[in-house]
């Protein structure tokens, strides 16, 4: 099967036109993120960052046009950060004002089961965000704090909430139920979340589009391979299991988390080397995964290592593989017919080295790829040969992208004759 010229394929999104653009926010701990999308024809028109927020010297970044303007200044909280990002709109360009922002969309991490898909933010909603903090501990508060800042400075546009967690409210019991005792899994909300939910979701249509085939008809595996990496099950568009859990700890080897681990590890850790909540924390979030086994978490350095014979870069390349197989595997078995397969993110869509690992030795599945055109470069691609039943591709995600649009549905359900009158 071949890809669908881009001029042939279906674009569900033109009616967006007349709705103008949308400014995505990503508030993190210590950053700020931000793009203006084009929901239409999916372009970036500007983004930037804001780095170190609270330190003593932040970084600020936009880009416009193709020129880059970076700073280095004192960013003292979220609500001077987006100052600082909206200042660099008025500076550098493009003005706001005349953008026609449609919508401000925000990434949240964690919508609980409280959230199935984007809402349009009022205070009942941020309240509600707030209260799933202890669910995500590291993650919400920041993203409350930037969509209270945001709607204080941007008060004209509708504000929407975009959960991480959305798309995996789909997942079937068997799926999200952790088999531990039930009331306490009821009173604590102890159950298998999913994250990258925008991203897998995307893809699994993407995929779709791209094939000039009826989402409705794929089953699909998508591996979002970033410096968090999860996987997910996609029968029909609609997910059957993912990789991530409770947190975005569980799952495969990352680049500084663990991913499944057993969990007597933590009591055996605990007993006999001493360490507190605050240091396992630590050390399966922030110093394991290929990080801990190797030294480094960058994977051009990885493989540099790899061809020096550095043994424990070798053996943690290894492990990253293994882990990735197990699950392709798994979900193969559970999804019965796998259509596609689909790396995404940083090192999904441009590690040809580990694309090729995971599906080596694979063709009595029905699974392989071709050297050839593994190694090259594009957009979305088949890397496949021709005589597979199972296509393996190669997905750039736009997860910006994919919150500007929903975005946009959000705001368009909750106003319908604004949807009507513009579209």
């Amino acid at each position: 099967m071949s890809i669908l010229p881009a001029s042939e394929r279906p674009n569900p999104y033109s009616a967006y036109g007349a709705h103008g653009s949308v400014l995505v926010l990503n508030s993190g701990s210590s950053s700020l993120k931000y793009q203006l999308v084009n929901p239409v024809g999916g372009e970036a028109i500007a983004a930037g960052t804001v780095e170190r927020i609270g330190e003593p010297s932040g970084i600020v970044t936009h880009t416009f046009a193709g020129n880059r303007t970076r700073r280095e200044l004192e960013v003292a909280d979220h609500g001077a950060a987006l100052r600082l990002a909206l200042g660099m709109f008025d500076e550098i360009g493009p003005a706001l004002h005349g953008a026609g922002i449609y919508a401000v969309g925000h990434r949240v991490v964690h919508g609980g089961a409280e959230f199935s898909g984007p809402v349009v933010v009022d205070d009942d909603v941020i309240d509600r965000i707030e209260s799933l903090v202890p669910l995500a501990p590291l993650h919400n508060p920041a993203n409350v704090q930037g969509i209270r800042v945001a709607r204080e400075l941007l008060g004209d546009v509708p504000h929407v909430a975009v959960f991480d967690t959305a798309f995996f409210q789909a997942l079937p019991a068997e799926a999200y139920t952790y088999a531990i005792d039930r009331e306490v899994a009821r009173e604590h909300d102890v159950r298998r979340y999913g994250f990258h939910g925008t991203s897998h979701q995307y893809v699994a249509g993407k995929v779709a589009r791209v094939l000039g085939r009826r989402v409705e008809d794929l089953n699909t595996i998508v591996l979002h391979l970033g410096n968090g990496a999860s996987a997910s099950a996609v029968r029909g568009g609609v997910p059957i299991d993912t990789s991530m859990g409770l947190t975005p700890l569980e799952g495969l080897v990352m680049g500084t988390r663990s991913g499944d681990i057993d969990p007597a590890v933590v009591f055996h850790l605990a007993r006999n080397a001493g360490m507190d909540i605050d240091e396992l924390d630590t050390l399966l979030n922030k110093r394991s995964g290929v990080l801990g086994l190797s030294g480094v978490n960058d994977f051009r350095e990885l493989h540099r290592l790899v061809e020096e014979g550095d043994e424990d870069a070798a053996l943690a390349l290894d492990v990253y593989v293994h882990r990735l197989r197990k699950y392709v595997g798994a979900y193969t078995a559970l999804l019965g017919r796998v259509d596609v397969i689909a790396f995404t993110a940083g090192v999904g869509e441009n590690d040809a080295v580990v694309r090729a690992a995971v599906c080596a030795d694979l063709e009595a599945l029905g699974i392989a790829v071709d050297d050839d055109r593994n190694a090259a470069r594009g957009e979305e691609r088949i890397i496949s040969p021709d005589w597979t039943k199972t296509l393996v591709m190669v997905i750039p995600t736009m997860e910006e992208l994919a919150i500007a649009r929903q975005s946009v549905e959000a705001v368009d359900r909750l106003h319908p004759s604004a949807a009507v009158a513009t579209g």
